[in-house]
C-alpha cells in the first residue's frame, strides 16, 4: 500500500463502547488503520490486536475522526481534552446519540476554528452494525457529506443526509421512540400470551406471522423468550435517550403519552437491576423478576410481579 494510500485510508476512532467497538471492527474489515482512543484504555487491547493503532491523541494524527460516545455532555468533555489538536479542515463524524441542541452548538462552536461537524447517529445495535445492517443519519452540510462518501457505507447500509447539523439527532429520536416503543409491545405481548398459558415461544412464532409483525420479534423475541440478556444495546442506554426524547417534545409543546409510559417502564427495569443487560430486559420489568431469576430460565413459566415503587 502506498503512502498515499495509508493516510487515505488511516480514520480516528474516539469511544471503544459497544457501537465504538464495532465500528472500529468494521473499518478494520474495510482496509482502513483505525487509530483509537479510549478513556479506559484497556478496552483498547481487542482492537490493536486485530490491527488497530492506540493512539495518545487521534485528533493530532487525523483529519477524520469518528465519534462514539455515551452522551452529548461526554462528547464535551472529551472534545475540550484534545482542544488544541483541533485544526482547520479537520471532518469529526459524531455517532453519539445526544441532545440535539447541544449538537448544534458543537458544530457552531468547531465551524469557529474551521472543523467540520457532523452528528450522525446510528441506528441499530452493535451487533447489527458489526455486520453492516445498521442505517447511519447525517446532519452536515454538503460539502462535508460529500467529502465523506466512502465512510457513510462503513457506518450503515443506508446513509440518509436529514439537512444541517443537529436535524440527525433529532431524527435519531424519532427512530428510537418507534424503535423502542416497538420492543416494549413485543415484550408486553409474549408477558400476555405467558398470562394466558400460551407458550411464548409458540406465541412469538404466531406473532412473526402476523400483521403484528416487527423486526423487534427478529432481533429481541428470542431473547425476551429465553431471558437471554446478554448486551448487544444497553437498557440505560435507551433510558437516556428516551428522558431526551421527553425532553425535546416538552420544548416542542408536544405530548408522548407512549414514551411517557415506556419511561416508567424502562426506569422500572433498572431498579430492578437490569439497567446494564440488553434493552430486550424491559420485558422484565413486565414480569417483574430480578437479574438472577431472568438467567437461564427459558421455562416460560411467568415470574410473580413485585411492587418496585420507590419509597417517598
Amino acid at each position: 500500500m502506498s503512502h498515499e494510500e495509508t493516510e487515505r485510508r488511516t480514520i480516528g476512532i474516539i469511544g471503544l463502547g459497544l457501537m465504538g467497538t464495532a465500528l472500529t471492527e468494521r473499518f478494520l474489515e474495510a482496509g482502513w488503520l483505525p487509530r483509537i482512543w479510549n478513556r479506559s484504555p484497556e478496552k483498547a487491547r481487542p482492537l490493536t490486536d486485530k490491527g488497530a493503532i492506540w493512539s495518545d491523541d487521534p485528533l493530532a494524527e487525523c483529519s477524520q475522526i469518528v465519534i462514539s460516545l455515551y452522551s452529548g455532555d461526554v462528547v464535551d468533555e472529551v472534545l475540550r481534552g484534545f482542544e488544541t489538536s483541533l485544526r482547520s479542515a479537520q471532518m469529526l463524524i459524531d455517532t453519539t446519540t445526544g441532545d440535539p441542541e447541544q449538537a448544534v452548538a458543537r458544530g457552531e462552536r468547531l465551524r469557529q476554528v474551521g472543523v467540520q461537524y457532523s452528528d450522525a447517529p446510528i441506528s441499530g445495535s452493535s451487533e447489527q452494525t458489526r455486520r453492516g445492517e445498521a442505517v447511519v443519519m447525517v446532519g452536515c452540510d454538503p460539502a462535508l457529506w460529500a467529502a465523506c462518501a466512502d465512510i457513510w457505507p462503513i457506518l450503515g447500509q443506508r446513509a440518509f443526509h436529514t439537512g444541517g447539523c443537529g436535524t440527525a439527532s433529532r431524527m435519531k429520536l424519532v427512530t428510537n421512540l418507534v424503535l423502542g416503543l416497538n420492543r416494549a409491545a413485543l415484550a408486553e405481548g409474549l408477558a400476555f400470551a405467558e398470562s394466558l398459558g400460551i407458550n411464548p415461544a409458540a406465541a412469538l412464532e404466531v406473532l412473526r406471522g402476523s400483521p403484528a409483525y416487527s423486526r423487534q420479534m427478529d432481533t429481541k423475541g428470542s431473547r425476551m423468550v429465553d431471558r437471554n440478556f446478554s448486551v448487544q444495546a444497553r437498557l440505560s442506554q435507551h433510558l437516556k435517550d428516551v428522558h431526551l426524547m421527553l425532553q425535546a417534545a416538552a420544548a416542542a409543546r408536544q405530548a408522548l403519552p407512549l414514551s411517557e409510559t415506556h419511561c416508567q417502564l424502562l426506569e422500572r427495569a433498572e431498579r430492578l437491576g437490569f439497567g446494564e443487560h440488553d434493552n430486550s430486559a424491559v420485558f422484565m420489568a413486565i414480569v417483574g423478576s430480578q437479574p438472577d431469576a431472568a438467567q437461564g430460565n427459558s421455562l416460560g413459566v411467568p415470574s410473580k410481579v413485585v411492587n418496585d415503587t420507590p419509597s417517598s
